[in-house]
This record gives C-alpha cells, sequence and structure tokens, in this order.
C-alpha cells in the first residue's frame, strides 16, 4: 500500500491537540505560558499543568525534574505552532511574551501562507505564535503550497495590529495548535513515516534538509527538519516533547489508522478511545477522534 490514493490520506478534517511537554520548574513553566503566551490554566492536578484557550487544551506540562535536558543536536521537538484567529490575536500574544521574556524572541517571518513570531521558552522548548492567510491567497504549484521566509517587523506589525481590545480579551481568545514542528534525524525516513505510513500529504520539500506534511490541503499540521538535528537517532527519556496529539474526525478514522499502521509493521497501542505510537525517533504520537 502507499498513501498516494485518497482512501489512505488522513480525512480531510484531520488537525493537531495539545503538545505535552516535559518540565524541569512546573510553576515556572506555568507562568511562562499563562503569563506571557496568554494562555489559560484549564486544569492543575498534581505533577500536570494543562493550559488553553476558550477550553481547547493547547499545552499540557509535565513535572519531570528527574530528567537531564536533551543535547542540541538530538531530535525531538522544533517548536509548538500556536494558531491564532486574527492579527490583533496574535499581536497581544506578540506583545505579552516580548515584554515579560524580551530575551526569548529568536526571529519573526512572513511566510506567505502566514506571518510568525519564534520564541524559546525558559526551558529551551520552541514556541510559534502565527496567524494564518485566507486559504484563497494560498498558491499551490504541482501540489506544493508556495511558501518562503521573507522579513516581517515585528515593532511595525505591533503598531498596525496592536489593540487595547485584544490585549483586555487575550486571555479569553480561541487559538488552537496549527502545527507541530519536529527535530529529526533524516527526511528520507520521516517522509517515509509521515506521509507513507501515517498518511499525511507532502506540501513542501527541502532537498534533505526539511519536509512539510499535512491533510485536508492546509499548508502544513507537522513538519520535520534536519537543521540541528542530522543522523540524531532514538531518543532518550529527556526533558521537552513528551507527546504530540493528532485529532481525527471519527472512531471509523481511527480504526483505519490502526489498521494501516499495522500493516506496515507500526507496533500500536489501541484502548479504543485513542491510538498511541512512535515515530522512528521514538517521538510518542497519540491520535484520537476530536471530541
Amino acid at each position: 500500500m502507499t498513501a498516494d490514493s485518497a482512501h489512505e490520506l488522513l480525512a480531510p478534517e484531520t488537525g493537531m491537540g495539545a503538545v505535552t511537554l516535559r518540565v524541569a520548574d512546573l510553576d515556572a513553566m506555568t507562568a511562562y505560558y499563562r503569563d506571557a503566551v496568554t494562555l489559560q490554566v484549564l486544569d492543575q492536578r498534581g505533577d500536570a499543568t494543562v493550559l488553553g484557550r476558550a477550553g481547547t487544551p493547547l499545552v499540557v506540562l509535565e513535572h519531570a525534574p528527574e530528567l537531564r535536558h536533551a543535547g542540541p543536536r538530538d531530535a525531538g521537538l522544533f517548536h509548538t505552532a500556536i494558531l491564532f484567529p486574527t492579527q490583533e490575536d496574535l499581536a497581544a500574544a506578540v506583545y505579552s511574551v516580548a515584554s515579560r521574556y524580551p530575551t526569548s524572541f529568536t526571529g519573526s517571518a512572513d511566510h506567505l501562507v502566514s506571518k510568525a513570531f519564534y520564541f524559546t521558552d525558559i526551558e529551551g522548548n520552541g514556541v510559534e505564535l502565527y496567524w494564518d492567510r485566507a486559504r484563497t491567497e494560498w498558491s499551490w504549484v504541482h501540489g506544493r503550497v508556495e511558501m518562503a521566509t521573507l522579513a516581517l517587523d515585528p515593532n511595525a506589525f505591533l503598531r498596525e495590529h496592536l489593540t487595547e481590545a485584544a490585549i483586555t480579551k487575550a486571555h479569553a481568545a480561541g487559538a488552537l495548535v496549527g502545527h507541530v514542528h519536529l527535530s529529526v534525524g533524516d527526511i528520507a525516513t520521516a517522509r517515509h513515516f509521515y506521509v507513507d505510513e501515517l498518511g499525511f500529504a507532502t506540501t513542501v520539500e527541502l532537498g534533505p534538509q526539511a519536509l512539510f506534511v499535512s491533510a485536508g490541503g492546509y499548508h502544513h499540521h507537522m513538519a520535520m527538519n534536519t537543521w540541528r538535528s542530522a543522523g540524531a537517532g532514538r531518543r532518550q527519556q529527556t526533558l521537552g516533547l513528551g507527546l504530540v496529539r493528532i485529532a481525527l474526525p471519527t472512531q471509523d478514522d481511527l480504526g483505519a489508522l490502526d489498521e494501516r499502521l499495522r500493516h506496515y509493521g507500526v507496533a500500536t497501542r489501541n484502548d479504543g478511545a485513542t491510538l498511541a505510537f512512535e515515530d522512528p525517533w521514538n517521538n510518542r504520537i497519540e491520535v484520537a477522534p476530536r471530541p
């Protein structure tokens, strides 16, 4: 089987769920995502904190102080990308992070399909805050979406879009995990797993350096790059990425994915509600029907 035929692709309504991070300092990391990124604490019990927007979980922090930090060239998380519905909502979040943790800002770019601002949280995890242009403004050529990395002046963006109203309602406005970007050991293996086996469609290819994949014609739900991790092997238990969640539309979609992964020899764990497995770098992935 290959993922070229439509019935073997992930359903068009597929999206991303909350990302779990293993953290050394739960209080400090909760403060970063709550006070700077402007997420709400949705649940807090024991050694875990769930943060999100408008009742939707986006980031789950698990306290794991016994673990070491990952090495700089290890596979794992490149960034969690949080998608905001309006440029005003994005500006409020960017302003908040830049005001409270100015040294965590690492860059900004206009990607043609989106405008993005990049940060590194206080334990070294990448964070992207972004807004999408309307899909009617995206350009596709031979099945690939046109993306670029153009200059985006953060101060000019804030002058144009930051409003008092957006700042006031920051924690209440909706947001989603738009995509998850991973550091991997090689792109050929990533393509085989995420496209041929899991069922995403390729949307952007940058030779042996990066791969962008999606369901339903989105610019990308997941991406993988080797920019700092070429040759990386399977991850050990470390701080950082703990779990990537993918949301499918129905229980039938979950069953079909389980069958397909088993056909390819991927070890899966299906408890009836969620399907769990690991990618070739031992990144844990959990798939469930969307609530």
